[in-house]
């Protein structure tokens, strides 16, 4: 599809690839442009991305007066949302506009998934620095909207392009999902099943692992395992065993946490551990299913 303002045909200037989401709330950061380097690189090196973030109004209540009675409707309508705009710009320009037409028919969801690791890069960094836990990371399943495209410098950066094309939503992903939700979710809201720290914790340091933040997944999934040791069923005696067997590395690799980064065979040792922890979470829901 043609941006709302496409670029000349016989323009000389540089275009540059972006991918742009959008999702049903604003997404935190103040609207603006930044600079996105690379984890580690100095702060004089030659930026990787470029992020905009943009804020979509939604229509804008009249504020009662608050001297009036507010009354609810019995059918009252869906309350005006605000929407947030990420564009992730890749700081390197593509070789020409037909090198550019190549690279749009084959970008995809490759693409997007490693600009969605830049925005929850930023993401995370403005949890940080606003001290906001409420900030969370973004996935594709929550995405309203997916494009992928081109356009000059100027156009990108003002969340436009020259030539883009939207992403359909794929089936969702049934990674690491628990049988029957609903059922469980009734128990434990009925009081007969109660819920565990470890399992909140794992949840922490899984989302660690996928954003590839080792360090704090390493410290994170310590304590985990000494819950899931405390907390977990009799019955499963010898998954218990291999977690207690597997704190051992994961020790160290907090231990290493708080020095600096994990080694490879680290961040090895603290992804095969969740990934047993996990599946000891999900044999204890098999067993009160």
């Amino acid at each position: 599809m043609k941006g709302p303002t496409s670029g000349r045909p016989g323009s000389a200037l540089p275009l540059f690839s972006f991918s742009q989401v959008e999702l049903p709330w604003a997404l935190g950061p103040p609207d603006g442009r930044y600079l996105v380097r690379r984890p580690g690189d100095p702060a004089d090196a030659p930026p990787e991305h470029v992020l905009l973030f943009a804020t979509l109004g939604a229509p804008e209540r009249r504020r009662l007066d608050r001297r009036r009675r507010r009354v609810a409707t019995p059918e009252p309508p869906p309350a005006p949302v605000v929407t947030g705009r990420a564009t992730v710009i890749a700081a390197e320009p593509l070789p020409d506009r037909a090198a550019a037409a190549r690279w749009l028919q084959q970008a995809g969801e490759q693409r997007l998934a490693g600009d969605l690791a830049v925005l929850n890069r930023a993401l995370h960094a403005f949890r940080l620095v606003s001290a906001d836990p409420y900030r969370h990371a973004v996935e594709r399943s929550q995405l309203l909207l997916a494009r992928v495209g081109y356009g000059e410098g100027e156009e990108v950066a003002a969340g436009r392009w020259t030539e883009a094309r939207e992403l359909l939503p794929g089936r969702l992903r049934g990674r690491r999902r628990m049988l029957e939700p609903q059922a469980r979710l009734a128990g434990v809201l009925a009081g007969r099943e109660p819920l565990l720290a470890c399992a909140e914790l794992a949840l922490r340091a899984r989302l660690d692992v996928d954003q590839e933040r080792f360090r704090e997944a390493a410290l994170q999934l310590l304590v985990a395992l000494d819950a899931a040791l405390a907390e977990l069923d009799v019955e499963l005696a010898d998954r218990v065993q291999e977690l207690r067997e597997r704190r051992r590395q994961v020790a160290g690799a907090a231990e290493s946490a708080l020095r600096g980064e994990l080694s490879e065979d680290q961040r090895v040792a603290v992804s095969g551990a969740l990934g047993r922890l996990e599946a000891a979470l999900r044999a204890r829901a098999l067993t009160r299913a």
